[in-house]
């Protein structure tokens, strides 16, 4: 573990504990993801945009996402992403769309590995942009495996 990893989840703990609690998920497998997908909050989606789940910027807003977009290059057809006001609603609307729309990784969300088969095996990884389903998986239970670490040993310090 690096002490970007050790900032990352005590920065970030009480949002996936908060938004674990809203939607009935584990907030160890929203850290995990978020520490996946964010570069452990050091990518530019997470630091200009406050989206730490590459979550884009299409549908409808809601009590999280006020439509706000962030684009990622210079060119007009450069991918959008949601633009988020507080780093906490990133975190809520990204439980309310597992909740939502991945329903059997939703369910598995105690089990981190079970869910992290579920969601990389699922629509939401996008097979088109070269996304690699068996090491988005094994990387969700890595990251998930570093956050525990972390999080006893936040727990011994005390």
């Amino acid at each position: 573990m690096t002490a970007t990893q050790i900032r990352f989840v005590k920065q970030n703990l009480p949002h996936a504990i908060a938004a674990g609690a809203a939607f009935a998920m584990n907030p160890i497998v929203i850290l995990a993801q978020a520490a996946l997908e964010s570069g452990w909050g050091e990518s530019r989606l997470a630091k200009e945009a406050k989206n730490f789940f590459g979550l884009m910027a299409y549908g409808c807003s809601n009590e999280f996402w006020q439509g706000k977009k962030f684009q990622a290059g210079n060119s007009p057809d450069s991918m959008k992403f949601r633009l988020y006001m507080k780093t906490e609603n990133s975190f809520m609307d990204f439980a309310r769309l597992i909740r939502n729309k991945y329903r059997s990784a939703w369910q598995m969300s105690d089990k981190p590995e079970a869910y992290a088969k579920e969601i990389a095996y699922s629509m939401y990884i996008t097979e088109l942009n070269g996304d690699n389903r068996e090491l988005y998986r094994k990387s969700v239970v890595s990251c998930a495996g570093t956050i525990r670490a972390i999080v006893e040993l936040i727990a011994d310090w005390g």
